[in-house]
């Protein structure tokens, strides 16, 4: 069962979003440059809808980050992930904006950051500073745009979201210096069977390119279209925003059959609870197959996505009755600028030959909304209730370990099938080396060959970890240390003229899990950086005397508890 949280951010969700208001006066633009957009609200990411836009600040960080209207900051975070150094600020009008990858924050806020940074004795950190702390105006600089956390290069991700309960809602809705006036592009359409249906004589899914136009598409001229039984459509779509070649989002998609709305998807909003549906919702199969997404204009039965409106029969058709149907894709962006795909589907009546994917019986049957296990000689599946988003028939093959694996290679189904939960997964080694039971860890093995550790635990002579997805997996080693690397200076170093020192950590397998620096024998404030695996450390007289040798040490530990050391002295 779903939490009763996750049902009432959808009512609340559904009732708000008729009222957002959409006035140019509410809120002003977030940067002081033109607003280019390289994406925005509601793309589809890998587990997760976009939840802001991404504004464009030309390559380079440091442009000037404005408060969109009269609040307080309420909320601060600092990660090596994620968002990076973020704003989070609320407004008198019952929404939040929210400020992300920053480069730096105001001066006053820097220093009540640092100063709750040693407190705590750790880089990252959450604050919520009281409503009189930080007062802003709307206009007023709040910070510098950046680069910090997971992002892919210098942008501002901006968000808005209801207050009260941390939805994000589209910020174009609220007209923030924005401007669009091209109709979004379909590019191509994809016809899927459900059960025992035949499409153009075949079992398979149907894509056809559709060929470009200013907002009114046909089919490619020969495509006739014939279906027998239960069919589910879907579209490959991007918007243009004006100034911007990056292929974006579209508002809203709906799907009419016979000028009657079987499926329609409006991009209003939604809560983080429900972002994960976003693998229910394209075609996942398709996407790790060759990185298309695909939109779905069906819902499959687990899908709780709050997006949905006008569903009839959860979007899927049944073709049987002999007649020609007339198919009508409308899909918009946020600014009403609109295109078409128009065609038609000749049903055939009758019935197909029966056909059933488990015909020899191999494969163990999921359904959906239940629990469900598998067990066999060495390995064990447990699938939560909720973790599917529709019945599944269930594959395990095993392969011989190579001399790297501590275990068989398990193919646990396949990666083409998305989970909503963390299945859970328990594999026994063949082998054991003495004394290195904590080294060891169940590893994901990539269509690439890339290995992929998990956060695993012992339990009854197996190997236990939560896993996000299907895929092949072993049992693997880790007892390699982490490696530790001064850059640009060496022991006994002169700084004196540096503002900064850097030092290169890495590990190459289950991944840095903590670090702890000291200067002279006290906790220093380094900033890690994990996309360029470095620590910096910033000098402030503050913290540390001028004109004096320092001693600096370092330790650093991977997640399988292998250690590295460092320690140098440098003048400063």
């Amino acid at each position: 069962m779903f939490p009763l949280k996750y049902f009432l951010f959808i009512i609340l969700l559904s009732s708000n979003l008729d009222h957002l208001p959409k006035d140019n006066a509410v809120f002003i633009p977030p940067v002081k440059i033109p607003v280019f957009l390289s994406s925005n609200f509601g793309e589809l990411r890998a587990d997760h809808f976009h939840s802001g836009i991404d504004i464009k600040t030309g390559g380079v960080t440091g442009k000037e980050v404005v408060s969109v209207a009269d609040g307080y900051i309420y909320r601060i975070g600092v990660s090596p992930t994620g968002f990076g150094k973020a704003l989070y600020v609320k407004h008198s009008s019952g929404y939040s904006s929210v400020y992300a990858h920053l480069d730096s924050f105001t001066q006053e806020v820097e220093t009540y950051v640092k100063q709750k940074q040693y407190e705590n004795k750790s880089f990252t950190i959450t604050l919520f500073p009281s409503k009189e702390l930080f007062p802003v105006k709307k206009g007023d600089i709040i910070a510098l745009s950046g680069n910090s956390g997971s992002s892919g290069g210098p942008h501002l991700h901006f968000e808005i979201r209801e207050t009260d309960n941390e939805l994000p809602v589209n910020p174009l809705l609220y007209k923030i210096g924005v401007y669009d006036n091209i109709p979004p592009v379909i590019e191509k359409l994809a016809i899927y069977p459900i059960g025992n249906t035949l499409i153009n004589n075949n079992r398979a899914d149907v894509k056809i390119n559709i060929p470009r136009s200013n907002g009114k598409y046909l089919l490619p001229a020969g495509n006739e279209i014939t279906i027998s039984g239960k069919a589910g459509f879907g579209l490959k779509i991007h918007d243009l925003l004006n100034g911007s070649s990056n292929k974006c989002a579209a508002y809203s998609i709906k799907l009419e059959i016979d000028s009657t709305t079987v499926f329609e998807y409006v991009m209003d909003g939604f809560s983080f609870d429900e972002s994960r549906f976003v693998n229910s919702h394209m075609d996942y199969k398709t996407y790790m197959l060759n990185s298309q997404k695909i939109q779905k204009a069906y819902k499959l039965p687990n899908d709780k996505l709050s997006v949905y409106k006008n569903l009839l029969n959860n979007g899927v058709f049944s073709f049987n009755d002999g007649k020609i149907h007339n198919i009508l894709f409308t899909v918009k962006d946020v600014n009403n600028n609109t295109s078409k795909l128009e065609f038609k589907v000749k049903a055939l009546s009758g019935s197909n030959p029966s056909y059933s994917p488990n015909k020899d019986g191999s494969l163990r049957m999921m359904p959906y909304n239940r629990q469900n296990s598998y067990v066999a000689d060495g390995v064990s599946v447990n699938v939560p209730n909720g973790a599917l988003y529709d019945t599944l028939y269930f594959e395990h093959k095993r392969k011989p370990a190579s001399p790297v694996m501590y275990s068989d290679l398990h193919s646990i189904h396949n990666n083409l099938t998305p989970l909503q939960k963390p299945v859970s997964l328990s594999i026994k080694p063949n082998k054991i080396p003495t004394g290195k039971e904590s080294k060891m860890m169940i590893v994901q093995l990539n269509k690439n060959l890339s290995k992929v550790p998990t956060n695993s635990i012992w339990n009854e002579g197996f190997l236990k970890a939560e896993v996000s997805s299907f895929g092949d997996f072993f049992v693997g080693i880790d007892t390699i240390a982490p490696e530790i690397a001064p850059s640009g200076f060496t022991s006994e170093s002169d700084l004196s003229a540096k503002k900064e020192l850097r030092i290169k950590i890495k590990d190459d397998f289950s991944g840095i899990a903590k670090y702890e620096p000291a200067i002279d024998g006290k906790w220093a404030l380094f900033e890690y950086d994990p996309k360029n695996e470095v620590l910096i450390y910033r000098f402030d007289q503050k913290y540390i005397s001028k004109g004096i040798t320092h001693s600096l040490s370092l330790k650093v530990s991977d997640n399988r508890d292998n250690v590295s050391q460092y320690s140098c002295t440098f003048k400063w």
